[in-house]
């Protein structure tokens, strides 16, 4: 079994996004107008729910607690049973609306009181419930990872022992090919540079690179606080692990075939083609405090040159008191009582605007702060999303929609100018800290906004006791 050994030159395929492969339709279409009460449970399909029910930790719900009807045939006991079983395996044990401020990310409608009628009436209570959880590989081997981690005991020690003494470089020790190892699987280290025991310069960097991201004193030193960090022990995987299916559960099993899904935890962007990956690239989101929401939003236009009407959060707390001086020299001006920022290179949007339609003012665009993109915590925004090389994917998107000529005659005249799209893109902003590496392990990553706690707690876990990405001053852009 292999868990988070994967390095960054193979993190462009994390298709976690890919939003668990086609749907299968069994209960997710109404069923020939048969209702629950013209059927009845018999000894056969009570049984294959207590079957289904007894491997639910296939689908990581053995801590989700469910009223055990016993041996009985009360239909009204089995019925209520089936159908919340059904609706974790369907749409998810919890609703990610109530476990989160924002989430609008279109999910599973299926019509499981028909589905569970008609499979009563088949007698195939049991494949219709393998039927309702995603059907794709990385579901799959995401359940087999859980199930080898519960049947090792998920252990709580940590993987990592922990040192008496701090570890300095230069030193040799038996547990630097783990630490190496985690260093890679969270995009700190190549995996070429992960090899022997010896603490060398570029192991080195990558810890003093982590420890900048989490607040701790850059010197390299891998002590208790650097090992928090990297340790993650048996119980803390098989919880990410148990996470990562639930999230998945959420998201529609058949997602729009062109559309663009960005992964706030990781800082990708993964454009989808028909069907395909066309295109992926490092993106920019929301600092915790600021976070990136969940959302399901579609991109209706691009906007060249864009202007920057500055929110009043930012002018308030960022640029108040900076004076006539400042906002010349960024191209800013009031008007009408807000800050705004003229189209140009030095404007927070870039050269690009992405605009998306929802309540909550979130968008992707272009960014001048180029340098952010070499970050591996990339959270780093007021909360929208900054696309790396914006005017190329701008160019993608336009020249596949049909507007390319459009797109450059509006690029060329230097002011704000609108180039509608024929037809809408859908954006899905998903926070996943499960990735796939090339050969389709899972790789745990880490979980930057703490989002994880919310989930596994609904799921029967514990809160897990990692440490989050430290919030940092940074450019003034959404």
């Amino acid at each position: 079994m292999r868990i988070g050994l994967v390095g960054s030159s193979l993190l462009a395929v994390l298709t976690v996004l890919s939003a668990c492969g086609s749907e299968n339709r069994n209960g997710i279409q109404a069923g020939d107008g048969i209702s629950l009460e013209q059927v009845q449970w018999s000894d056969a399909t009570a049984r294959q729910l207590r079957e289904a029910m007894a491997k639910r930790a296939e689908h990581g719900l053995d801590r989700v607690r469910y009223d055990d009807p016993g041996n009985t045939l009360d239909s009204e006991k089995l019925t209520a049973l089936a159908l919340a079983y059904a609706g974790a395996l369907a749409q998810g044990a919890a609703d990610p609306s109530k476990l989160h401020e924002i989430y609008s990310v279109p999910r599973p409608r299926p019509d499981l009181r028909a589905g569970l009628a008609r499979a009563l009436k088949d007698g195939k209570v049991d494949s219709w419930l393998e039927s309702l959880a995603p059907q794709d590989e990385q579901y799959r081997k995401l359940s087999e990872t859980y199930l080898a981690l519960r049947k090792q005991g998920q252990a709580a020690a940590p993987a990592i022992p922990p040192v008496q003494q701090p570890l300095k470089p230069g030193v040799t020790d038996p547990r630097i090919p783990t630490i190496a190892r985690q260093l890679v699987a969270f995009d700190y280290l190549d995996t070429a540079a992960a090899q022997g025991d010896r603490y060398t310069p570029a192991i080195a960097h990558a810890v003093q690179r982590m420890q900048a991201d989490y607040g701790i004193k850059p010197d390299g030193v891998i002590g208790s606080d650097a090992l928090e960090i990297l340790n993650l022990s048996d119980a803390d995987r098989a919880r990410t692990l148990a996470v990562a299916m639930e999230r998945m559960r959420w998201l529609e099993r058949t997602p729009p075939a062109t559309r663009i899904d960005v992964n706030i935890a990781a800082g990708r962007l993964t454009y989808w083609r028909d069907g395909k990956i066309a295109d992926t690239r490092k993106a920019i989101v929301g600092e915790p405090d600021t976070e990136t929401p969940q959302l399901g939003s579609p991109i209706f236009r691009l906007v060249a040159n864009p202007t920057w009407t500055v929110p009043q959060s930012i002018a308030s707390k960022e640029i108040a008191g900076k004076g006539a001086g400042y906002l010349r020299r960024n191209n800013m001006a009031w008007k009408n009582g807000k800050i705004v920022q003229a189209p140009g290179p030095k404007n927070s949007l870039g050269l690009v605007k992405f605009d998306m339609q929802n309540t909550h003012s979130i968008y992707l665009h272009d960014t001048p702060v180029k340098q952010l993109f070499g970050e591996v915590q990339r959270q780093r925004s007021h909360g929208c999303v900054r696309v790396e090389d914006a005017l190329g994917f701008a160019e993608m998107l336009a020249n596949d929609e049909g507007v390319l000529a459009q797109w450059r005659e509006a690029r060329a005249t230097d002011k704000e100018t609108f180039v509608d799209l024929p037809r809408e893109i859908p954006v899905r902003l998903l926070y996943h800290t499960v990735l796939f590496g090339a050969d389709g392990a899972p790789v745990i990553r880490n979980d930057p906004y703490g989002w994880n706690d919310r989930v596994a707690q609904a799921l029967g876990f514990d809160i897990g006791s990692g440490r989050r990405v430290r919030k940092t001053p940074g450019d003034i852009g959404p």
